[in-house]
This record gives C-alpha cells, structure tokens and sequence, in this order.
C-alpha cells in the first residue's frame, strides 16, 4: 500500500511517462484512448496497433510457457528446439521457460522495459525471420496484404497515403489451451498485417494491409510457416522455435519511435492544451469574424459621434468573445472548459480532466489565459471609449 500511494505522489507532481501510458496507468486526458485518438488525427496509429498486437502476442507465448509448466512438464520436453534455441540466443521468456538467462535483444523481460538489442541496428540484419522466399507459401491468405508497389515509408509516422487502420489491435479470445500453432498463426497475423513487402500482395487485399515503416536491419522479409500445417521439415520446426521472439526487436523500435518523436507532440497537445486542430480553428474563424463586427460597431459609434459616450462601453461584448476565441486558438486552450474540468477528446466532444498534475498544468494556464483575455478586452473597450467623436 505504501508503494501504491508512494507511487500516486509521484504521479501527481510530473507528467506521466510513455511506459505509464501504454501500461493504463494514466487517466485521461493523457491516457491511452486519448494517444491512440491523437495518432489517428496524424494517420499514425498502424504503428500502436503493432506494438500492441506484439505485446498480446507475447502474452499469448507467456501464457502457452505458464500451461505446460502447470501441466507438469518441462519447456525442453515439450519444446525442445525452442529450448535449444533460447539457451543458445537467449529469450525474453528465459525465465519463464528456465533457461537461466534471458536475450539481450530487450530488457523487458516480464516487466516491460523497452531497450533493444545494438546488433539489430547494426550494419547488418539479425532479425530471427530474415529467410529467403521459398517455404512453400503460396497458399492465399485473408491478412496478406500490402498497398500497390509503392516505395516503402521513410519514417513510422508519414505513412502513405490516406490511409487509416481498419480497426484496433487484433484480439485472440482464448477459449481452451494455447497450441503451437496458436502462437504460430498469431504471428502470421501480425506479419502479414504489418510487415508483409509489396512483394507479398498479389494475391491479397490491399485494405486489410497497414505495413509499418522499420528499418532495414529490422525488416522480416518472409514468413516460411503454415498456420494450416504443422511443420515438416527441420528447417520449418527452427522456424517455429523463433516464433515467440519473432517481432521483440520490431516492437522495441516502434516503442522508441513512439516516444521520441509522436509522445512529446502528444504531451504538449493534451497537458498544455485541451482543443483539438479542428476546434482551434472554428475558434480561429469565429473570433476574427466577431472581432470584424466589434470593430465596425466600434468605429460607427466613433464616427458617428453616437451619445452618450457610455454605450461605447457594450462594446466589450463582442471584443470578449474575439478575444477569447482567438486566444484560445493561439494557446490551443479554451480556459472555460478547464475551469469545467473538461478537455476535448474528438472536435467538440469532451471528458472530463483527471490526470492531477495535468488537471494543475491545464488550471494554470487557463488562469494566464483569462487574465490575457480581460487584459486586451479591458485596453480595446477603453481605447474606443477614450477615442473622441467625430461625426462624418
């Protein structure tokens, strides 16, 4: 309970981290929904549904490790070339399976951590998929895909086209024990979704395809294995061994990429401000129509000499809604939603704020931005209230 609280105390004087986020550690409106709504606005979000479907399929490969130690038997006995090979190049499972070590292709382990292995950055390509075409896969399959033969993405996030993901992570319900092959059409989902090369795409759909960029060291270029068929050949059954290790190093990459470069915009999106593009821009458009309106009443009211010179004073009403629209949209925060407790999610759609130290950020900046509104109101109703009248 310490920890917990200890931990809640943290909380509530930082930002949370990109780990805590994609842990559902955080509330809104820097949690997960939120990130995965702001990369959608980007045409970004293939590479989340990756990081996720991957975190899901490890948990499926824990979960198949965990039934056969619960069965009573042994990962060698059961599995032996996955064993051989987790003791020959280490796994992230190591301790799941007792082979004493795990890899150093990533500290994540059982917790989470998100390093890689340096190797896989190198100059040269140490991806456990990186086999040559001719596995015999021939066979049309529903999630081989990819877009026509256009160059791959330079970066994770400028992704070709229009395109958006069809839908989110895929889900694997489990509804009796987990099987080799269990693991093994996971893994084709995931590769055939993502990482399958235009090479890949005559037979397929192109919609049900959302490859993500990765670079060449990371890239698999084939997937030599059979959902429908259990393995024959040796070749085959090393292959398999792979499998649960198959996109750790891929999911670490997009991880980083994730936190280095869409993170921070998404920090200064949600914990600085609490509008979306969209509604920063009909505040835009809204606030210099009123002010053109405030300016024209205000220059009639001049030139007509219009008495008594106390009616110019009404002419802080439109000058108060221009102002705090165009405020709104410069700071990309509209201070009576915050003073709501409110923050858009999607344009003109709000939740409520309940990250603490968010909440705090979010307050102060209202308070600054309301104290800019009365600011320039008060100076533009004083200045045409002092104006003297002339009569055209």
């Amino acid at each position: 309970m310490d920890g917990a609280e200890d931990l809640n105390d943290d909380r509530s004087k930082r930002l949370p981290t990109f780990s805590e986020v994609l842990e559902r550690k955080t509330r809104s409106p820097v949690d997960l929904y939120m990130f995965y709504l702001f990369l959608q606005r980007e045409n970004s979000e293939d590479i989340l549904d990756f990081w996720l479907d991957v975190k899901q399929h490890e948990n499926l490969c824990r979960a198949y490790f965990k039934d056969i130690r619960k069965s009573g038997r042994t990962i060698k006995e059961d599995w032996p070339q996955f064993y051989d090979y987790a003791k020959r190049r280490g796994s992230i499972y190591g301790t799941v399976v007792g082979v004493g070590r795990t890899a150093d292709m990533g500290a994540e382990g059982e917790k989470g951590g998100h390093s890689m292995d340096k190797d896989r950055l190198g100059g040269r390509s140490t991806s456990p998929f990186s086999f040559t075409a001719g596995g015999g896969y021939e066979k049309e399959r529903q999630h081989m895909a990819s877009p026509s033969d256009e160059p791959r993405s330079s970066t994770p996030f400028s992704l070709r086209g229009n395109k958006r993901a069809s839908r989110a992570p895929t889900v694997i319900r489990r509804s009796g024990p987990i099987s080799r092959m269990d693991l093994v059409a996971s893994a084709e989902r995931i590769y055939f979704r993502y990482l399958a090369p235009p090479s890949q795409s005559a037979l397929a759909d192109p919609s049900s395809n959302h490859e993500i960029y990765l670079p060449p060291a990371l890239r698999i270029h084939s997937f030599p294995l059979n959902s429908q068929q259990d393995p024959s050949t040796q070749e085959e059954m090393n292959a398999m061994a792979q499998i649960p290790d198959m996109f750790h190093a891929q999911k670490n990459y997009c991880f980083r990429a994730m936190e280095q470069e869409c993170y921070p915009r998404f920090l200064r999106s949600k914990a600085f401000g609490n509008l979306t593009p969209v509604s920063a821009l009909v505040r835009l458009v809204l606030g210099l129509i009123i002010l053109w309106i405030g300016l024209a009443v205000a220059f009639s009211l001049v030139f007509l000499d219009v008495k008594p010179k106390s009616k110019r004073f009404f002419l802080f009403i439109p000058f108060t809604f221009a102002i705090l629209f165009l405020i709104s949209h410069q700071y990309e925060l509209d201070p009576i939603l915050v003073f709501l407790g409110q923050s858009e999610s999607t344009p003109f759609r709000t939740i409520r704020i309940g990250e603490p130290y968010v909440k705090k950020l979010l307050l102060g900046r209202a308070i600054w931005v309301t104290i800019l509104v009365v600011a320039f109101d008060a100076a533009l109703t004083l200045l045409f209230w002092a104006v003297p009248g002339h009569r055209l």
